[in-house]
């Protein structure tokens, strides 16, 4: 039996189902049309198909269970595939699974010298950042990679400037539907922008019309509740960074021979995804998740110290957990 068999029996084996759940409140409930039916997201996001071995049955796996669950848009946020001709196949299969598919840019999409005109251009984007809709609920996607930030030392960029928040503030005066802010970098919690406390400022300011506010980038599994928005962290799909410094082993060395950055992390024995479902007539978000186990030794039971343990135990899982609020 093949690597990719095993891996591929271990996801159906060890994947499990997790739900968070939070209560809309009236001033967004009047938002809705009347009869308005419940809808539901696919989520997945950081597959980083450059990193892990087996993203082609992490993402298939996604894909036919959305298909089975009959979901109203599929959404990836970001850390998707560098747009090069070798990922092309995992680009046309996500955009062709679903009439609705969304894309995030990352900054990892950008990678190898490709620009996010690359990617836009490449995945079929409507820009880096757009105003969108799926039956009823406006989506805003936001770009966390721009340059111009005040607070920028080094490495990636992970800042929202003036226009495109300009843009921002614009698309939410003027919305009179309920609205879902969707960003690859976290705009709260672990990991932000360099301006979250601004961006958080400007979504508090029409907290009255945002449903919620999710993100992937950070690979941790978080919520935390801001100025009256509800910001919800978004497991990777594949495994949590640990660096150079605690490089291993976790799987056989022929595959970290063909996928040499794969030392550097922690996979997750399954694909993490998720349904994010609103009901207006049950006034409920709720999100059906997965867990999975570590492949090899835990970032904790490596000595990874970027985060307290503490945290580690809270949010450094591989798992989207069950939440209530």
């Amino acid at each position: 039996m093949t690597f990719e068999s095993n891996s591929r029996r271990n996801f159906l084996k060890t994947a499990s189902v997790s739900v968070f759940s939070m209560a809309l409140p009236e001033s967004i409930i009047s938002l809705f049309s009347t009869n308005q039916k419940a809808v539901s997201l696919g989520l997945i996001t950081d597959l980083h198909v450059d990193i892990i071995h087996d993203a082609e049955i992490r993402l298939t796996t996604f894909l036919e269970e959305m298909k089975s669950e009959k979901v109203d848009a599929l959404v990836q946020l970001g850390d998707f595939a560098i747009p090069k001709p070798e990922n092309l196949h995992f680009i046309k299969s996500f955009n062709q699974a679903h009439q609705h598919t969304f894309h995030v840019l990352g900054n990892h999409d950008m990678d190898e010298g490709f620009s996010g005109e690359d990617v836009v251009e490449t995945y079929g984007m409507r820009g880096r950042y757009y105003s969108t809709e799926v039956d009823g609920i406006q989506i805003l996607v936001l770009d966390g990679n721009e340059s111009g930030s005040p607070n920028y030392k080094s490495g990636y960029h992970s800042y929202i400037g003036p226009e495109q928040q300009a843009w921002l503030r614009g698309e939410l005066a003027k919305a009179e539907k309920p609205v879902l802010i969707v960003s690859h970098q976290p705009i709260a919690g672990i990991y932000t922008i360099d301006n979250a406390q601004q961006i958080q400022a400007l979504l508090s300011e029409f907290s009255g019309k945002i449903l919620l506010a999710i993100n992937g980038h950070a690979h941790v599994d978080q919520y935390v509740l801001v100025g009256g928005v509800n910001y919800l962290h978004i497991n990777s799909a594949s495994y949590y960074w640990v660096g150079e410094k605690l490089a291993h082993l976790s799987l056989p060395e022929e595959v970290h021979t063909q996928f040499p950055s794969l030392q550097f992390t922690c996979p997750y024995s399954a694909p993490l995804f998720g349904i994010l479902t609103i009901d207006p007539e049950q006034k409920m978000i709720s999100l059906k998740g997965k867990k999975a186990q570590w492949i090899g030794p835990s970032p904790l039971e490596l000595g990874y110290s970027i985060v307290s343990p503490e945290m580690q135990q809270r949010h450094v899982l591989p798992q989207i957990s069950d939440r209530e609020i």
